[in-house]
């Protein structure tokens, strides 16, 4: 595959392209490492069977899916992790979820993973609003979050774990109309 063919756009170091299947045992293996379970409050490992399985799933499904690639150096590409927007087509809103590989983790990849989502989100799939739930206790994708222009809307008290330890769960959203930009799918002009 050329990179062409992969990186579908880019920013700095960043890069989006389509979910593939083969990498469906990279796709895993981030979902299952140990500090992803714990930040997405799931203490049930699946196994790479039936995450290939839903992988296929999900390539005919309707979400919305990117693999995020670190771009360090442009002529090879790295998978790095996975966005995702599950839009409710009736409410023009969706639900966003970010994995970033241990190894790619602390690159500075996850905020312009995110806002490039949301860009495509805003301006591609048309939707006015994104939200998503993040444990209390991580302070990083808080971080993160707040950086690609989300922003804090409520709680839901006690209802996540943490390492063990009951959790609030946030709730955090962006609007459309207050997109922070730059644009790389809409750039000024076009």
């Amino acid at each position: 595959m050329s990179v062409e063919e992969i990186i579908w756009m880019s920013a700095g170091t960043c890069g989006l392209g389509p979910l593939r299947s083969d990498l469906a045992e990279q796709y895993w293996r981030w979902e299952e490492d140990p500090s992803s379970l714990i930040g997405f409050g799931r203490p049930v490992p699946e196994s790479l069977p039936s995450r290939a399985q839903g992988l296929q799933q999900q390539l005919a499904g309707r979400n919305i899916r990117f693999t995020v690639y670190d771009l360090t150096n442009p002529e090879k590409p790295v998978p790095a992790g996975m966005t995702t927007l599950q839009p409710d087509n009736y409410t023009r809103a969706a639900e966003y979820i970010l994995v970033i590989a241990p190894e790619a983790r602390g690159k500075g990849l996850a905020t312009p993973a995110t806002r490039m989502t949301l860009d495509f989100g805003f301006h591609v799939a048309n939707l006015r609003s994104v939200w998503l739930k993040v444990l209390a206790p991580n302070e990083t994708a808080i971080r993160v979050y707040e950086k690609a222009g989300f922003k804090h809307v409520g709680a839901m008290r006690q209802a996540g774990y943490w390492r063990g330890a009951v959790c609030d769960e946030l709730i955090m959203d962006a609007l459309a109309s207050e997109f922070p930009g730059p644009s790389v799918v809409a750039p000024e002009g076009a």
